[in-house]
């Protein structure tokens, strides 16, 4: 017992106030493109699993749909892609991610506690990996209130990872139906946004939005924890904004 107290008054806090500051510059974030270098040889677009890249006037790249395989990068001669280790900013340009706003917001909005209930609709477990980070001593979630719930019932936001599976498509629409309004719904990475690799199948519907209406979208293959912190103040401010419309207004749609 005399060596668990000396082994945690050595280590001290792991928690940490800023959740940006330790992301590693080897992480596979958003691939850019440099239009200036690009030649629109369309190999890119050939190779991309998921059709995230697109060549007009300029090449684009739908981050909603990339999984960040890198097959473009080995595939463009001219280096005009770049794989940086930036998260996708899925917060309107103004509004910039700050751990004291989403506390206020909770404690505003929710009355000091964000109940989320996960469901797991057919995902390769990467994104759940990633979501349960967000309750370890590095990101201490409940410190801001925020915790998962094992019932619908008690949930205020859905956090849904992975492409609907046929043999999952009942328990997707009951936890739905079972979540009171007003509610937020959040998929989490490319395959519950878009259906990812997969796509639809025999025994794969895809997208979340093609069964439930969606809030908000959390793109990345997967999505770091600090991307899902960043949604789920997102949310908070679309909840807030359902609370003004009168309480009970349904979820919006979101298509890609």
């Amino acid at each position: 017992m005399l060596e668990l107290f000396k082994k945690i008054w050595q280590t001290g806090t792991v928690t940490e106030r800023d959740v940006y500051q330790n992301i590693s510059p080897r992480y596979k974030g958003m691939v850019e493109a440099d239009t200036s270098s690009c030649s629109k040889c369309g190999e890119c677009v050939r190779c991309c699993p998921t059709q995230a890249i697109t060549i007009t006037d300029k090449i684009t790249i739908n981050h909603l749909k990339c999984v960040y395989c890198g097959a473009c990068l080995k595939h463009c001669g001219n280096k005009a892609l770049l794989q940086s280790n930036k998260i996708y900013n899925i917060l309107e340009q103004e509004q910039e991610f700050k751990a004291d706003l989403l506390k206020q917001k909770i404690k505003k909005i929710m009355g000091g506690s964000l109940h989320i209930r996960h469901v797991d609709t057919g995902s390769c477990n990467a994104c759940d990996f990633e979501m349960s980070m967000l309750s370890n001593p590095f990101y201490d979630v409940s410190r801001w209130g925020i915790n998962f719930v094992a019932s619908p019932r008690h949930a205020d936001l859905l956090m849904i990872t992975g492409g609907v599976t046929e043999n999952l498509l009942g328990a997707l629409t009951k936890t739905y139906e079972a979540t009171p309004n007003p509610k937020i719904v959040m998929a989490v990475g490319s395959c519950g946004i878009s259906g990812g690799v997969i796509g639809k199948t025999y025994a794969n519907i895809g997208a979340v939005y093609k069964v439930v209406p969606v809030d908000v979208v959390v793109p990345g293959c997967p999505p770091r924890p600090q991307a899902l912190l960043e949604g789920i103040l997102l949310g908070l401010l679309k909840y807030e904004e359902k609370i003004k419309r009168g309480g009970t207004v349904e979820s919006g749609t979101t298509t890609i």
